[in-house]
C-alpha cells in the first residue's frame, strides 16, 4: 500500500511539473507574439500632417496643423516591406516553436490513463479499477437481482434449477460495499424473466414461470418492483448519502427466436424512428422503473437521484451486439455453419452505449 501511495505521489509530482513547464512556455510564447505584433503594427502606422484650410475669408483663421494617425494598406509602404516580412517571419517561427514544443507537451497531459485492476471475483463478473492520478476507483458489481438470490446455472446461462429469490433481502455483495461509494448506478433487467421461486421472510410465497401446481404464479413485475423499492429504500437512509442514477431497462434485439432457441441479430445499421416498437416485456419493466423513480424522488426530496433513461435510445441500435462473438474466436476449430449461441442483449465496446457516458456526464454537470 505504501508503494502504491508513493507511486501515486510521484506521478502527481511529474504531472504538476509538466503542467508548470507548459504554462511557462505558453507565457513566453505570448510575450514574443506580443512584441512581434507591436513591431508589425508600428510598421503599418504612418504619422502625417493634415492641414485644415478654407478659402472663405469670413471664417476665422485655421488652427495650427493637426496631427492624426492614418492607417493605410501596407501595399502603399514599399519602404517598410522588409520590416513586414521580418515580422511575419518571427510570427511564423514562434508558431512553429509553439506547435512543436508546447502543443505536444500539452497533449501528453491529456492522455488516457491506464487503470490498475485491483480486484476481480472468481468468475471475473465483479471488478474494480483504480485511477491513481485522480484518486478515483471504479467498481462493477455483479448483482443481477439486487436482492439475495441463489442461482443455479452454468456460465452459458443454462439453468440447473429454479432461482431462489428473496424479495425482502438485499444482496450483501453490493450492500457491504455501499459505504465506499460516492456515486451509484442501479440497473436491473432481464434476469427477472427467468424461472424463480419467490421468498419473503424465508418462506415461499409463489413462483414465476415454474409450472408447479402447488405454488402460486406471480408475475415477474411484482418481483422487479419489490427489488427496486427495497433497493431505493436502503439507499435513501440518512447514514450515507450517494449520488444515484437509476438506469432504465435495455431492450434486446433477438430475431426469429430467443437466446436459447436460435435467435440472432445480424443487422448492420440502426433502426429509424417508427421501424421498431418496444416489446411488452420492456414496456412493463420501464413503466415500473418510471413509477418507482417518481416515488423515490419524493423520499429523497428530488436531490441526489437522477433517471438515466436509455431504453428508447438503445432500442434503435440492433447493430451494437456481439452476436456470435460473445466468446473469443467462437468458430475456431468448428465448421463455419455450426450453430453458436448468439448474444443480442449485451453490447460491444466501443459501440452505441458509449453515448450512455455522455448522458451520465451531462446529468452530473447540469442535473
Amino acid at each position: 500500500m505504501k508503494k502504491m501511495k508513493l507511486a501515486i505521489t510521484n506521478t502527481q509530482i511529474v504531472l504538476n511539473q509538466k503542467q508548470n513547464q507548459v504554462l511557462v512556455k505558453i507565457a513566453v510564447c505570448l510575450i514574443l507574439i506580443g512584441f512581434t505584433y507591436r513591431f508589425y503594427i508600428s510598421s503599418l502606422i504612418q504619422i502625417s500632417p493634415v492641414i485644415v484650410a478654407d478659402d472663405d475669408p469670413k471664417l476665422p483663421s485655421p488652427p495650427p496643423p493637426t496631427t492624426v494617425v492614418s492607417l493605410t494598406p501596407s501595399d502603399q509602404f514599399p519602404a517598410n516591406d522588409t520590416g513586414i516580412q521580418l515580422g511575419w517571419l518571427v510570427i511564423f517561427t514562434i508558431l512553429q516553436w509553439f506547435s512543436t514544443n508546447v502543443s505536444l507537451e500539452a497533449a501528453s497531459l491529456f492522455q488516457v490513463e491506464e487503470a490498475i485492476e485491483v480486484y476481480h471475483d472468481e468468475e471475473y463478473r465483479s471488478k474494480r479499477w483504480f485511477f491513481g492520478s485522480y484518486n478515483f476507483t471504479l467498481s462493477v458489481i455483479w448483482s443481477p437481482f439486487l436482492l439475495k438470490a441463489n442461482i443455479f446455472e452454468d456460465n452459458d446461462g443454462h439453468s440447473l434449477g429454479a432461482i431462489e429469490l428473496h424479495l425482502d433481502e438485499l444482496d450483501s455483495v453490493w450492500v457491504n460495499e455501499f459505504s465506499n461509494f460516492n456515486y451509484i448506478m442501479i440497473s436491473g433487467g432481464k434476469w427477472f424473466l427467468k424461472t424463480a421461486i419467490y421468498y419473503e421472510k424465508n418462506t415461499i410465497i409463489g413462483c414465476h414461470n415454474c409450472n408447479k401446481k402447488n405454488l402460486t404464479e406471480i408475475a415477474f413485475g411484482h418481483a422487479y418492483r419489490k427489488a427496486l423499492r427495497t433497493t431505493v429504500g436502503f439507499i435513501t437512509k440518512p447514514n450515507h448519502k450517494v449520488y444515484t442514477f437509476l438506469q432504465t431497462t435495455t431492450p434486446d434485439h433477438f430475431e426469429n427466436g430467443e437466446w436459447n432457441t436460435g435467435g440472432y441479430c445480424n443487422r448492420t445499421g440502426p433502426f429509424k424512428y417508427g421501424e421498431v416498437n418496444m416489446r411488452d416485456v420492456d414496456v412493463i419493466m420501464r413503466d415500473i422503473e418510471l413509477e418507482e423513480f417518481e416515488n423515490a424522488k419524493e423520499l429523497m426530496n428530488g436531490s441526489g437521484l437522477r433517471l438515466l433513461d436509455t431504453t428508447r435510445l438503445s432500442l434503435l441500435r440492433p447493430d451494437g451486439h456481439p452476436w456470435p462473438y460473445r466468446g473469443f474466436h467462437p468458430f475456431e476449430g468448428k465448421d463455419r455453419d455450426v450453430h453458436v449461441q448468439n448474444d443480442c442483449l449485451h453490447w460491444c465496446l466501443p459501440g452505441p452505449i458509449d453515448s450512455w457516458n455522455d448522458l451520465m456526464t451531462s446529468l452530473l454537470l447540469h442535473g
